[in-house]
């Protein structure tokens, strides 16, 4: 890959908690990060807050709230207007098992359970839209920020009408992210773009967390070198648990499962209703 003073990462969910840190550590490294979050106040606090840290950051902002797909796709349209060129698309917004909600099951813009819109859905759609200039970037990264809290997907109720937990909604949701990681892996083949996923570490402290066990710094080192290290130029469809490689639930790896999943995303994206 590119120098890191050549090159473009977009870190999604970045003014709060490990995306905002992230930020941080790679414009410290002299990227040009785009910085998105749901909220301009935020977004502006998150930017100073860089920029006091490291005067030359080189940083852009961009609001989406990505439990709307339309946002997502403004997302997507303005940040291919404003960049020739994307080296790594960071996947990281995210939303807990309880926050939002408070454990009540809730609706995206698009009326799909929200979890697994925000988690999942939003970065499905947004990386499939960002495809051609990560493509055209080459090499380039795809990092999907998951988690160990995983639960295999109910194709018969994946919104999750019935039986509602946030635990579940939430678990479901970040399988759902490697089971995307593990499929753009083997489309991608021979492209020089990889996606890998990871569960960076374990109850950080942020917004989401209400007891943390780990520092940030650990989630921040793992997911910066999946951005970062040469020696992972060739991995792809890997996910791991911090630093190390690790195994998803068996679903992930079950091409009938992930091709379900993928026919379903698909339809969702795009306004269609699921097939049956």
């Amino acid at each position: 890959m590119r120098p890191m003073e050549q090159r473009t990462i977009l870190v999604t969910g970045a003014t709060d908690g490990l995306g905002r840190a992230l930020a941080a550590d790679l414009a410290a490294r002299g990227a040009t990060v785009l910085v998105h979050g749901r909220d301009d106040r935020r977004g502006h606090e998150t930017l100073a807050e860089i920029r006091a840290a490291v005067p030359a950051a080189r940083l852009h902002w961009y609001r989406a709230d990505l439990a709307s797909l339309d946002e997502v796709r403004e997302l997507a349209q303005a940040v291919s207007a404003d960049h020739k060129d994307l080296d790594t698309l960071v996947n990281n917004a995210g939303i807990g098992t309880t926050v939002p909600g408070g454990g009540v099951r809730q609706e995206s813009a698009d009326g799909h359970e929200l979890r697994f819109a925000v988690n999942y859905l939003a970065g499905y759609l947004l990386t499939r839209l960002l495809l051609p200039v990560l493509r055209e970037s080459a090499p380039s990264r795809i990092v999907n920020v998951s988690s160990l809290g995983q639960a295999p997907i109910d194709f018969g109720d994946v919104m999750l009408a019935a039986g509602y937990s946030g635990v579940r909604a939430y678990c479901q949701s970040k399988l759902a992210q490697v089971m995307f990681t593990v499929d753009l892996a083997e489309e991608l083949a021979g492209t020089g773009v990889t996606a890998n996923a990871l569960h960076p570490a374990t109850y950080m402290p942020t917004k989401m967390v209400a007891t943390p066990v780990s520092d940030l710094r650990e989630g921040v080192e793992a997911t910066s070198r999946l951005v970062t290290d040469p020696e992972l130029d060739e991995v792809s469809g890997r996910f791991f648990d911090g630093l190390r490689p690790s195994q998803a639930l068996e679903q992930a790896y079950d091409a009938g499962a992930r091709a379900r999943l993928r026919e379903l995303s698909e339809n969702l994206s795009k306004g269609r209703p699921p097939a049956h």
